[in-house]
């Protein structure tokens, strides 16, 4: 393993994340791409963006909001309009902003209404900055925003283009920090999934395996718990993505996809059990399954492409898909860092007509799905990958080669019960007897 796992605070005896070079390596990313482009500036409402560009946040509660937004112009620094105690709060504990922290309002995603007249204030904001670097009459890329800012932007005399496309490809390559964040992240779901793996049993429901995946989460420092999509039983085909109150049972195939982040830095991690024991289908399923992401895995070095990577996992006619288009996201890659999807994507659906190179840098999970022959469970597994200078390495970690059995604790008179059986119990052979002298009209005393 070259990558080294840190502790989560920071230390004056030991060199962990440089949160300086952290903040000004994205940045000069962006700036360089920005030159490169027609664009005079590039103004932007992800929030995910915003960080990106200013190292600010105010909590996900504001993810949703697109009020917050950063105006990055060529060759200067970034300028963030946000909540007024939140800009004053930058003012006073982020340096690296300074005065360039300002209070600004937009429209709340529709809650502040067009006659309120914040869409023209926004516009009036960026035209005033433009107007005084000279950039006014240059394109203005633009990631996400809501129409009547648009029509207010244009309204100003101000062309706007596409913007997302460059914050995409600015945040594809990762730098140390950021790979060394996405480790850490991964190391916390390491954990989750130990103490889910110990507590998983008959009668424990979905929910709660939510329940302590987040505690878990939170105790060791996460900022957010995203999502844990908690999918067991008949739920597993076709996979679902939310989790219910359903009750895990003995034979039960379940599967989770844990996200959250540190330091906004996320994971998007599958791993797939049986409760007591499992079927020879589901045995078969998670073989095939682990197989296909296995077969990716061994492709993900620099030089090659997404679309070789795409051409080893199976068409989806092969698993009951009529399309790509069906299935998307089952056989699948994305790129991962401060959204669960990023660039490079990695499917049929798109890899071979717009395949993209793999680069040292580059973060991505890889996930693959088999559904089992008895038509209601399947096997979902997924792991993170990162890109190294002559190949790669994996860090998602909790053990995922093998089929993992939770809860199997029971014992019969001739000993532990085996972990791989089928739900419904075989005839024995004195059972078979029976039937067949029942067929004939006899009675049999069954010795064994």
């Amino acid at each position: 393993m070259g990558l080294k796992t840190h502790g989560t605070m920071a230390v004056d005896w030991e060199q962990r994340i440089d949160f300086d070079r952290l903040r000004r390596e994205r940045l000069e990313r962006a700036k360089e791409l920005l030159t490169k482009s027609e664009m005079g500036a590039l103004l932007c409402f992800d929030m995910n963006n915003v960080r990106y560009l200013t190292a600010t946040h105010i909590g996900t509660w504001a993810q949703d909001k697109a009020n917050r937004f950063t105006l990055l112009p060529q060759n200067d620094e970034p300028i963030l309009w946000d909540f007024g105690s939140a800009a004053k709060h930058h003012q006073l504990n982020c340096p690296w902003l300074g005065e360039r922290s300002r209070p600004g309002i937009s429209m709340l995603r529709g809650a502040m209404t067009p006659e309120m007249g914040r869409a023209e204030d926004v516009a009036k904001k960026i035209r005033i900055e433009l107007e005084m670097r000279g950039l006014h009459k240059e394109p203005l890329g633009i990631d996400i925003i809501e129409p009547p800012v648009w029509f207010a932007l244009q309204r100003e005399g101000i062309k706007v283009v596409d913007g997302q496309a460059l914050m995409s490809e600015a945040r594809v390559i990762k730098t140390q920090d950021e790979i060394a964040l996405l480790n850490m992240s991964a190391a916390m779901v390491d954990a989750a999934y130990d103490e889910l793996y110990r507590a998983m049993k008959p009668g424990m429901r979905e929910n709660e395996a939510v329940g302590l995946v987040s505690k878990v989460l939170y105790d060791l420092g996460s900022e957010y718990v995203e999502a844990v999509n908690a999918i067991s039983g008949e739920r597993c085909n076709p996979l679902t993505h939310v989790f219910s109150d359903r009750v895990l049972r003995p034979g039960d195939p379940v599967y989770y996809d844990i996200l959250h982040s540190y330091m906004g830095y996320r994971t998007c991690y599958y791993r797939c059990f049986t409760i007591g024991y499992g079927s020879h289908a589901m045995v078969d399923a998670y073989k095939r399954c682990r197989d296909y992401l296995d077969a990716a895995i061994e492709l993900v070095r620099p030089g090659r492409t997404t679309a070789e990577i795409a051409a080893v996992w199976p068409k989806a006619e092969e698993f009951g898909f009529p399309n790509e288009e069906a299935c998307f996201a089952l056989q699948y890659g994305h790129g991962i860092g401060l959204a669960i999807w990023e660039k490079p994507v990695i499917s049929r659906l798109v890899s071979f007509d717009h395949p993209c190179e793999i680069q040292p840098g580059m973060v991505f999970a890889l996930e693959t799905f088999w559904p089992s022959t008895d038509g209601w469970s399947a096997a979902r597994i997924e792991e993170e990958i990162v890109v190294t200078p002559t190949g790669h390495e994996v860090i998602t970690r909790f053990p995922a080669d093998q089929l993992l059995v939770a809860g199997a604790h029971y014992v019969t008179v001739d000993g532990p019960l085996p972990t791989t059986r089928e739900t419904e119990t075989a005839p024995s052979r004195g059972v078979i007897e029976m039937i067949e002298a029942s067929a004939r009209g006899e009675r049999v005393e069954v010795a064994d």
